[in-house]
């Protein structure tokens, strides 16, 4: 029962992956020019939302200066929670085909870190983008965090089943 219900879920793990793998290559093969105009719009609308929330009103030079600021800072953060979201769903699927904690987290890891270094190499043709060694390293960082939020709360919630079954 409990391994069928394990492998259900990592049925739905891999097809999130496999969207998040689509939405990845999709940003990836935008030429730079595009890319940079959505981070410079996202970078626009944050400002926004923050000048709603504070109440204040930027000055449009002042603005222009916030959205080139916020724009780097914002792309990295995108990628490392893009490759976070990696790490915890291929966390989730071993889970279901690899005994040990640490095999599953390192194979984990190698996985995200293989994945971002093929996407660097891609992004590598794209005209206007070129391949960065810091983003793959970035990435891998992104998806080392995010098996290890995964490998917390899997291990919490076996304990928490075991403390369950030992009560009754």
């Amino acid at each position: 029962m409990q391994t069928k219900k394990r492998q259900r879920r990592a049925v739905v793990c891999k097809v999130l992956l496999a969207s998040l793998y689509i939405v990845i290559f999709w940003f990836s093969a935008q030429n730079g020019e595009d890319s940079g105009a959505i981070s410079t719009s996202v970078s626009q609308k944050g400002i926004w939302f923050l000048d709603i929330l504070t109440g204040r009103s930027i000055k449009a030079e002042r603005l222009a200066e916030l959205v080139l600021a916020l724009e780097h800072p914002l792309r990295k953060t995108a990628h490392f929670a893009e490759y976070a979201l990696m790490g915890i769903l291929v966390f989730r699927v071993l889970y279901c085909y690899v005994e040990q904690w640490g095999r599953r987290y390192i194979l984990a890891v190698l996985w995200v870190f293989l994945s971002a270094a093929a996407d660097e190499i891609h992004q590598y043709f794209v005209p206007g983008r070129w391949a960065s060694v810091s983003d793959v390293l970035l990435d891998t960082c992104g998806g080392a965090a995010g098996a290890v939020v995964c490998m917390a709360a899997l291990h919490a919630a076996e304990k928490y089943r075991r403390k369950k079954q030992k009560n009754i």
